[in-house]
Formats: structure tokens, C-alpha cells, sequence
């Protein structure tokens, strides 16, 4: 059975501070190994929504990192932003996501 990603609705932060604040604690919990928080940050980049920029590199980042985690809908997801990014991109995307495991990885330590 193959999950069908939909758009979040948008959320309407009071102010900008809000949104930033939405963001760093989606990065806290992830940094804490929250496999949803992984996978609310590619949404988040995916979709340019909670105060995120769209970034498809940073979306496919965190989806690859919650994909690997075993987060199955995040593999979908991943593959289906891949096709609307360039080799090169992705590449940097595994770049980033192999960066990430390794700074969490020390701090773990």
C-alpha cells in the first residue's frame, strides 16, 4: 500500500517570532532523534509552510534522514521531491543528511 502525501494545512503564526519558534522546536526534537520531527521539517521545506522556506534540498534532507529511521511515508515523500530535483541536488541533500548524522552522532557520544 503506497501513502499518498497531501499538503498540510497552512498554519498562520501570530507574528514571525512564532513561526522561527515553530522551526527551532521541530530542530530541538530532532536533534533529539523525534523521527516525526524529521518528518515535519521535510514537510515543512517541502511545502515552504510554518515560517520555512521552501527548500527542496532541505526537504529531501530531512525525509531521507526519517526514510532511513524507518519513517515509510517520509521514503514517498523523498522520492516524490526527487523528481522535481537535479542530481546535483540530491546530492547535496545525502550530503547534508550524512553531516547531520554526524554532528548528532557526537553529541550523543
Amino acid at each position: 500500500m503506497s501513502a499518498v502525501w497531501t499538503k498540510p494545512v497552512e498554519y498562520s503564526p501570530a507574528d514571525e517570532t512564532d513561526t522561527d519558534m515553530l522551526v527551532a522546536s521541530c530542530l530541538a526534537a530532532a536533534a533529539q532523534g523525534d523521527l516525526s520531527a524529521y518528518f515535519d521539517l521535510g514537510v515543512a521545506y517541502s511545502t515552504g509552510s510554518h515560517g520555512a522556506p521552501c527548500d527542496l534540498i532541505e526537504a529531501h534532507k530531512w525525509f531521507n534522514l526519517a526514510a532511513v529511521a524507518g519513517y515509510e511515508d517520509a521514503a514517498h515523500c523523498r522520492a516524490d521531491i526527487s523528481d522535481e530535483m537535479t542530481a546535483r541536488e540530491i546530492a547535496e541533500a545525502q550530503r547534508r543528511a550524512r553531516e547531520w548524522i554526524a554532528s548528532t552522532s557526537r553529541k550523543a557520544a
